[in-house]
Order: structure tokens, then C-alpha cells, then sequence
């Protein structure tokens, strides 16, 4: 990630694997990059549980409110002092899917940050932060930039991992 970002969106794939996360962290760590992530409200709910993730950079989600995500996620990131990464699975589960969230994408727009794009590839065994580019509110356009991106990427258990992104009724964002 070059020095000149201090705020944006990590995209953080293939999930496919628990060990994704840990490895991703690990990997930010070494970089000494403060990442924050989304992680499931109940987590936070227990001890010691919440503290580990709190001193870890855990912002709770609750997933029964999602209509607010890309709001509050835009505010945290706009309102903050601070450099603010924050890291996000657009997967939003270790299973296959083929309708990626498209939270992220929406947050960044709002926030006016850039998305940074992280992989994790198990064929290499190498961890990686690869490109970065500012949404240009064409949703499909975008998203060829991310599938290009993650094309030749092994995960953990490729069955789960599929770059068939949904594609929402936003063309109208898109301008030709």
C-alpha cells in the first residue's frame, strides 16, 4: 500500500478458510499497517473474546441492520483523525457464493477513498497488497479491475471461491 493513502477499503480475498483471517492479520502486523475489520456483533459479546478483538481492531456489525452498513462505514472512515484501513471480506462467509456484498464498494464511493486490493494465495504461499484504484461509481467497471485482480489467485479451498460478482441494477451509474 503506498504511503500517500492514509484512509481506504482493503479488500481482503479469497476467504475461503478461518486461517485467511489469521494470516491476513499476521501479514499486517509484520507490515505495521493498523488495520481495522468487520466482524459478527456477538463476537464482541463475550470475555475475553471482545478484548482480544477490540485490541485487534474488531468493529462489530450487526448483520440484522445491514441498511446502515455503508453509512455508518463511510462516517467511521470520513470522521476519523487517524489513518483508517479498514478490511473487509465482500464474500461475507467462507462458503461459495456468487452475490459478493457490495458493501465495501459503496463505503469507499461514499467515503471518497480508495480500494486496496489483498490476496492471499495458498498455490504461492505468498500474502500480498496489490493494487489500489478510487471507485468511479460504475459499479461493473470496477468490478472488472477486482475480478482481473484475483483471476489467477489460489485460495485455500478454491470450490468455495468464485468470482462470478453480482452485478445490481447500478448501471445507471455508469456513464457510457
Amino acid at each position: 500500500m503506498s504511503p500517500e493513502i492514509t484512509k481506504c477499503i482493503i479488500v481482503a480475498g479469497p476467504h475461503t478458510s478461518n486461517y485467511d483471517f489469521l494470516l491476513a492479520m499476521a501479514g499486517f502486523y509484520k507490515m505495521k499497517l493498523p488495520v481495522k475489520y468487520l466482524i459478527k456483533k456477538e463476537w464482541l459479546d463475550f470475555w475475553p473474546l471482545r478484548i482480544i478483538f477490540r485490541n485487534s481492531g474488531a468493529i462489530g456489525v450487526n448483520r440484522d441492520k445491514n441498511n446502515t452498513m455503508v453509512d455508518s462505514l463511510a462516517e467511521l472512515i470520513t470522521s476519523s483523525k487517524e489513518n483508517m484501513a479498514i478490511m473487509i471480506s465482500p464474500e461475507g462467509t467462507r462458503k461459495l457464493v456468487h452475490r459478493w456484498k457490495t458493501g465495501f464498494y459503496y463505503a469507499a464511493l461514499k467515503a471518497k477513498v480508495p480500494i486496496v486490493l489483498s490476496h492471499l494465495d495458498y498455490r504461492t504461499k505468498t500474502a500480498a497488497i496489490g493494487q489500489s484504484f478510487m471507485p468511479c461509481g460504475c459499479y461493473r467497471k470496477d468490478m472488472i479491475i477486482i475480478k482481473n485482480y484475483y483471476k489467477d489467485i489460489t485460495p485455500k479451498y478454491p470450490e468455495n471461491f468464485s468470482l462470478e460478482i453480482y452485478y445490481p441494477d447500478a448501471d445507471a451509474l455508469c456513464a457510457g
